[in-house]
């Protein structure tokens, strides 16, 4: 995957579309980054129950038994897996609740490889259920393995750099298409929600081809932030809000289940001439941060990562209470990284204060580590080079916070 991330960039700045280190846009890279780590840190704590659901539906419901070494068993469910994604990602756009999760994956005013690592939490552990009827067909292997290979299969398709692949983009949902269903120019909202098989979107009559204009990608209404938890959780905080205000049951029922541009007196999807006209050129929200900064976001983000690999060969000899304690403090970590990168005045305090707490997060989970049969030398080594770099991390905001608490940073939008 950095791989494809590297050749990607590297391309760019061949083509002069990257021209210095603040084109990259480390700051978009992050928040994309840290949401794809947050999904997988949360997955320690709640991964298991979908495909336990699934495999008691099919082994006390299912109405056939396909066999599971006949190829066609195969095809029919990377079929069904394919065709259940179209409908449970449609879904997710046409219903206020389920866009409250995956918005998130939109939310990234950039479009590249690294987009594609926005995941939602709330998509990956409770949507779910919309795919549990093919459990009555599909067997549970089968079934987890064309979900995992539809999903490696959108990777390659977040990229600006592949242009068309000629009469292939009649049957797959590929990098042009799928530009479209991202974009927030009028032309492409709710458009091309297919996984790997675009027929679906051209069956069902929601298919758009790119056009010559310039795609503007995000929200219509951006969030303007790279801390990942208010990525994860302001849209539906917010919908909550909005619900509890409307009058009468019936319009607190429509916010949640119509489309997320209803109101009362609105169609069920609300009106396309609601979405505003992109004006050009395009602005981000792009907060400047010095390169030393950023770079010091950089090392942490690794080191969440450590404890993310760490965590996972430990975890089934470890106390739930530390599992929990520790997912906890590294979420806390990826948001606390997305303020600084924000520019946030009181970055400087919550830093600090997440720097003292890793010595409580290391006293509990230290012992555990140790007496692990599960963790290799080498990690164990790393671990020491961890707590130096925290030590010297600590030191470095606590002399800024007793020094006045300023810093030289700053936010701003640039153009594009």
């Amino acid at each position: 995957m950095l791989v494809f991330v590297f050749v990607e960039r590297l391309y760019l700045w061949k083509e002069k579309k990257i021209v210095n280190v603040k084109d990259v846009r480390l700051n978009d890279m992050y928040g994309s980054a840290s949401l794809g780590l947050m999904d997988q840190i949360t997955k320690l704590v709640l991964e298991g129950w979908r495909f336990a659901v699934y495999a008691y539906i099919y082994t006390h419901w299912r109405i056939v038994t396909l066999p599971w070494d006949s190829s066609w068993t195969w095809i029919i469910a990377f079929l069904v897996a394919d065709f259940l994604y179209y409908w449970t990602h449609r879904a997710s756009h046409e219903i206020n609740i389920l866009w409250a999760g995956h918005q998130l994956h939109h939310s990234s005013e950039d479009y590249n490889f690294i987009t594609a690592l926005r995941q939602s939490i709330l998509v990956t552990h409770f949507v779910w259920v919309l795919y549990l009827p093919a459990a009555m067909i599909v067997p549970p292997a089968a079934m987890l393995v064309h979900y995992q290979l539809n999903f490696l299969y959108q990777f390659w398709i977040h990229t600006e750099v592949i242009k068309s692949i000629g009469p292939l983009e009649y049957i797959l949902n590929t990098a042009s298409h799928h530009r479209v269903h991202h974009g927030r120019n009028r032309y492409c909202i709710d458009k091309n929600y297919a996984g790997v098989l675009i027929i679906w979107d051209r069956l069902f009559g929601t298919f758009e081809a790119e056009k010559d204009d310039e795609i503007a990608y995000g929200l219509i209404h951006p969030v303007n932030t790279f801390e990942p938890v208010t990525n994860q959780f302001s849209y539906f905080l917010s919908m909550l809000k909005t619900t509890w205000s409307m009058e009468g049951w019936r319009n607190k029922l429509s916010v949640l289940f119509k489309g997320p541009g209803w109101s009362p007196g609105k169609p069920r999807l609300g009106n396309i001439e609601d979405i505003p006209e992109v004006e050009f050129p395009i602005q981000k929200y792009d907060p400047q941060l010095p390169l030393p900064y950023q770079l010091y976001c950089g090392f942490h983000y690794l080191a969440v990562i450590f404890f993310y690999v760490v965590l996972h060969h430990i975890q089934p000899m470890t106390p739930p209470g530390v599992v929990i304690g520790v997912v906890s403090y590294l979420v806390f970590t990826l948001a606390v990284l997305g303020i600084i990168f924000d520019g946030k005045p009181y970055a400087v305090l919550v830093e600090s204060f997440r720097c003292l707490l890793y010595i409580v997060v290391d006293y509990y989970l230290s012992p555990w580590i140790a007496v692990s049969p599960t963790v290799p030398t080498s990690e164990a080594y790393l671990l020491l080079i961890n707590r130096g770099i925290y030590l010297i991390s600590g030191t470095f905001w606590m002399t800024i916070l007793l020094n006045g608490f300023k810093i030289a940073w700053h936010s701003k939008k640039l153009k594009s």
